[in-house]
């Protein structure tokens, strides 16, 4: 019997069921589209913002969460973390712009098992998919060196920014400042309160060895900057 003999309720079950969580609604298109035409893998639902996308993760209870870290509200990253608190905790790939090196050990230690930058192929996320759902890692060959290279090592790599010396939440409010974010608008994206949001400036200050606000900020623009040209 083949596969187009098969009833498409019966054929349906037997495809691992995909959630893909983008804030950009033609990464989400896109990758529906492709993912639909695999004959073992369809996609359960789909959301741009993390709070959406925990509701329904635990109503429709998928297989695997295709995400991106750079989200409207909160960040891909703490959605991560949320996810590994469900009683059925559904695997996790993360599919991004943001920078490999900086942000990948951060989100496997957050709970995902694979890493996969938006420039790759297709062939690439498929392939992350698969080996994820298999609960293998999965991240590019480079990335795979530097975190062999640490774990020798027993910490940071020679020549290794200063930023990775910043918290998850840290890094978050950073980036949020070099996109042009104030206080105010920081604290309602994560959801945290304002005098929150200015002790975490004053951490990433020390530890990035700032003199003042200003340099705050040219430094975060500096580091958005250079993620783009990732």
């Amino acid at each position: 019997m083949n596969s187009s003999s098969i009833p498409s309720k019966i054929l349906s079950s037997t495809r691992h069921r995909v959630f893909v969580v983008d804030d950009h609604v033609f990464v989400r298109e896109w990758l529906t589209s492709f993912i639909e035409q695999q004959s073992d893998l369809c996609v359960c639902g789909q959301a741009e913002e993390a709070n959406d996308a925990f509701t329904q993760i635990e109503r429709v209870q998928p297989e695997i969460v295709v995400v991106d870290l750079s989200l409207r509200s909160e960040s891909g990253l703490e959605l991560i973390k949320r996810l590994q608190t469900l009683a059925l905790r559904p695997k996790v790939l993360v599919l991004t712009m943001l920078n490999e090196v900086f942000y990948a050990e951060r989100a496997l230690r957050a709970g995902a098992l694979g890493y996969v930058m938006k420039h790759e192929t297709t062939s690439k996320v498929m392939e992350g998919i698969r080996q994820v759902l298999q609960g293998q890692f999965y991240v590019s060959e480079p990335l795979a060196k530097l975190m062999a290279q640490k774990l020798v090592g027993k910490g940071a790599t020679p020549g290794a920014s200063p930023i990775e010396q910043l918290g998850d939440r840290e890094l978050e409010v950073f980036r949020l400042i070099g996109q042009g974010r104030d206080t105010r608008q920081i604290a309602e994206a994560l959801h945290i309160s304002p005098n929150t949001v200015q002790a975490h400036c004053e951490h990433i200050k020390e530890k990035l060895g700032l003199a003042n606000a200003a340099a705050l900020i040219r430094e975060a623009v500096r580091w958005i900057e250079s993620e783009r040209r990732v």
